[in-house]
């Protein structure tokens, strides 16, 4: 005798904050062989006394760099949680916990008989996000908890990923610029404010993202100016191609080759330092190197990964993204012949040995969340998930 529980993400499990999350729970009792066999199964009956559901924010920290802040309202949180029956087993903090919505409260099943519970949550725009760092972890999970009676509660744990829109300058503003604007403004109706919706900050996203304004960067050292950078825009989102142009026609000392590098770095806000003097942790992830002596123009493409987290900042640590620059560069090269006319040709050999140096160049730019559903397909996840109680 048993039953058993699905929960299924019909909408992916990819969501931003604000969004809210769906959930389909259901409950089935299956026949089992003995059943079929007697003409009296649909005396038999499965008793659940309760099940409800909740949504944790777990928060695990390197105890050896990381002092977890106590504030009032996580000790408010902690007592909160632990009136519910889904206080999270794993080790870490809990530094968000929905309140529990009860499905049923006893439910009877007969044999082959199912019965599905909607279980629908708003996530706060002030969450955390999804996040797994070298020193703090951030990680959602939808808890559904059920009881047969007189027996021990049963849990089902469904992995969510949660995105959050950081760093926005003034969203007030984004919203009501014409560019947002689907239906003309009507002067004799009184203004409201409006609370974001998932759809708003969307298009919050699509401004800030889509704006192309060509950013130029004169790179220079103490010999002379090496190259003249162009980036088409400093918001990205994920999933985006970081687009870039560099123009050596005018440069005066030689650049050898270069290398552009797309880096995060977490940094551990002050008071939660473990160490006194603990620096910034990088991260790097896709990486663009050439060999540019005589190049003129050359571009990179940086590739920005769905699996990342975008900029945020909590009490705990914030994450920033740049562009990682290194140039070698020499002056002790001589410079390639020149033909005297287009019919003839030389040939020029390059130096066994150069004298060079490297210069190192960091760029800050802004990696913002994408659409919950470009995540999703981009990197399939399991969205059905099962237990037997």
């Amino acid at each position: 005798m048993m039953i058993e529980v699905h929960a299924r993400l019909p909408h992916g499990s990819v969501f931003l904050a604000g969004e809210a999350v769906e959930c389909h729970i259901s409950f089935r009792s299956p026949f089992t062989y003995s059943q079929k066999q007697s003409q009296y199964n649909s005396d038999v009956e499965e008793v659940l006394a309760w099940a409800s559901a909740q949504i944790h924010c777990q928060c695990t920290v390197d105890d050896t760099l990381v002092k977890f802040p106590t504030t009032a309202s996580q000790e408010e949180l902690a007592t909160a949680s632990q009136d519910t029956s889904f206080i999270p087993c794993e080790s870490g903090h809990v530094v968000l916990s929905t309140k529990p919505k009860i499905l049923f409260c006893d439910l009877k099943l007969s044999p082959g008989e199912s019965k599905t519970y909607v279980y629908r949550e708003t996530i706060p725009t002030n969450a955390p996000p999804s996040y797994r760092g070298q020193c703090v972890k951030y990680a959602y999970k939808i808890t559904v908890g059920t009881q047969r009676v007189n027996a021990v509660i049963k849990l089902l744990k469904i992995p969510i990923r949660v995105l959050v829109l950081y760093g926005v300058p003034d969203a007030q503003f984004f919203t009501d610029s014409e560019e947002l604007q689907v239906a003309p403004a009507n002067p004799f109706l009184q203004s409201q404010q409006k609370q974001p919706t998932t759809s708003s900050t969307l298009q919050i996203l699509e401004a800030i993202t889509a704006r192309r304004s060509p950013s130029y960067y004169n790179i220079t050292n103490q010999s002379g100016k090496v190259v003249r950078f162009c980036l088409l825009k400093s918001a990205y989102r994920l999933g985006e191609d970081i687009i870039g142009v560099f123009d050596f026609s005018q440069g005066t000392v030689k650049c050898v080759q270069f290398s552009v590098t797309l880096v995060s770095e977490e940094e551990l806000q002050e008071h939660c330092k473990g160490r006194a003097k603990q620096s910034i942790t990088t991260v790097a992830y896709n990486k663009h190197h050439e060999f540019s002596f005589h190049l003129d123009l050359t571009q990179v493409i940086l590739h920005i990964p769905l699996t990342v987290t975008p900029a945020f900042s909590t009490d705990i640590v914030s994450l920033k993204w740049k562009l990682h620059f290194e140039f070698v560069t020499t002056n002790t090269i001589s410079a390639m012949p020149e033909s005297a006319s287009s019919s003839e040709s030389v040939s020029w050999q390059g130096p066994a040995n150069l004298d060079v140096q490297t210069m190192i160049w960091d760029l800050p730019i802004d990696v913002y969340p994408t659409h919950p559903l470009q995540v999703a397909h981009g990197l399939p996840s399991k969205l059905d998930h099962m237990i037997t109680i």
